[in-house]
């Protein structure tokens, strides 16, 4: 299989640390909020890669975080008279709503920031005692970006690019505008952890990069996440995970891109956004939309709008309405019909998970010159990678 790398720019063959077993990481949702239909397209992606390396017989560690503890989450929290406790249990329930109408399964786990304070406060330390991090006047500890060479390889972008349009905000107390935030001393109210430096709770990136080192070791095999995530997140991920292990981390990068409406990219922050129950509500099956994000290769920008929506469900529909009219008792099963299908199929797929030419390959099977056990068969095979449920 081969996948395009964001680090080198280019498609790879992707092969394992381990020979057939898969470590792979994706950044999971801030829990301040609904996931909103943008937020879900990469999960969908990601859960077709997990899907289709089992299909094809590899073991795949699959680790997806809940980041449980946030400004974003304390706003929230504050806004109605809640503790973030609350805040963060009531959105890993709705997320996982949200999943389980998309046919997204779980992860081999999906570990919270907050149970894995003790590591993370281990690696700040370390990276303290290397000379990467500093503890800044107020308590909060940062990441010293002009110690690492390489800063900027994911975005292939230099440090003196990226400075120029970098700012400290108020409050920030940086001995440089690009350095980043491991650790955040709380402010009065706020909940915190003890730490040797200050009473706080860690930046965003500095849990994503302990996380995945805890439950898939000091080398991983892939790092998925949106496009938005390249930079600052995933830069800085790789800025402190390789300072504290000392090499190389992380072979491949996967992002999805954005998904767009008619005003842009959707966007919680904009307070514009629509969600996966919202769908329901109207009267979509969610594993139309799924079929939407499918039907699009992932790093093309896919244009939301009702109409290329409604023409998903209407696809969906009959596909699904031409597979139910197949006899299973009609014939044996034409094995020399399966290989060539399923070639057309594995192409697609490992070229760069195309789930565009996969869909595709599900008509091709509807109309082979085979028999219809064959036929069933095969999208039911095919179904295990793209779980859009063909053959109920």
């Amino acid at each position: 299989m081969r996948i395009y790398n964001t680090l080198t720019r280019e498609k790879e063959e992707l092969i394992p640390q381990e020979e057939g077993h898969f470590k792979i990481y994706a950044c999971g949702p801030t829990v301040y909020n609904y996931i909103h239909i943008g937020n879900a397209r990469p999960i969908c992606v990601f859960e077709v890669l997990r899907r289709y390396l089992e299909y094809r017989g590899n073991k795949v560690t699959f680790v997806q975080n809940f980041t449980d503890i946030d400004d974003k989450i304390i706003k929230k929290a504050n806004e109605e008279g809640t503790d973030y406790l609350t805040v963060s249990k009531k959105y890993i329930e709705e997320y996982w709503k949200d999943a389980d109408g998309l046919n997204v399964g779980h992860a081999t786990v999906h570990p919270l920031a907050t149970e894995n304070m003790d590591e993370i406060i281990h690696i700040i330390a370390d990276l303290l005692e290397k000379g990467y991090a500093y503890v800044a006047e107020n308590g909060d500890v940062y990441f010293r970006t002009k110690k690492f060479d390489e800063y900027g390889k994911l975005s292939h972008q230099p440090l003196d690019d990226l400075q120029s349009g970098a700012r400290i905000s108020v409050g920030e107390m940086k001995e440089d505008a690009m350095d980043f935030a491991v650790w955040k001393a709380a402010k009065e109210g706020e909940p915190y952890w003890e730490a040797p430096w200050s009473k706080g709770r860690p930046g965003w990136h500095i849990e994503c990069s302990c996380i995945s080192m805890k439950h898939l070791g000091e080398y991983l095999d892939i790092h998925c996440g949106g496009i938005d995530n390249a930079f600052p997140h995933h830069t800085n991920e790789i800025a402190q995970s390789e300072s504290y292990i000392g090499h190389h981390w992380c072979n491949y990068w996967m992002h999805v891109m954005h998904l767009n409406t008619a005003s842009g990219k959707m966007s919680k922050s904009k307070g514009e956004f629509l969600t996966v129950s919202l769908l329901e509500q109207k009267g979509y099956d969610p594993l139309c939309y799924r079929l939407f994000c499918l039907q699009s290769h992932y790093r093309r920008n896919l244009v939301f709008t009702w109409d290329n929506l409604d023409n998903a469900a209407g696809t969906y529909q009959k596909l699904l309405t031409k597979i139910a009219a197949l006899k299973p008792g009609d014939g044996e099963i034409d094995e020399d019909a399966v290989a060539v299908l399923r070639e057309k199929f594995n192409a697609a797929l490992g070229n760069d998970l195309n789930t565009s030419l996969a869909i595709t390959a599900l008509y091709d099977v509807l109309k082979y010159k085979t028999n219809d056990a064959t036929k069933l068969f095969v999208l039911d095979d095919f179904d295990k990678a793209l779980s859009l449920d063909l053959c109920k």
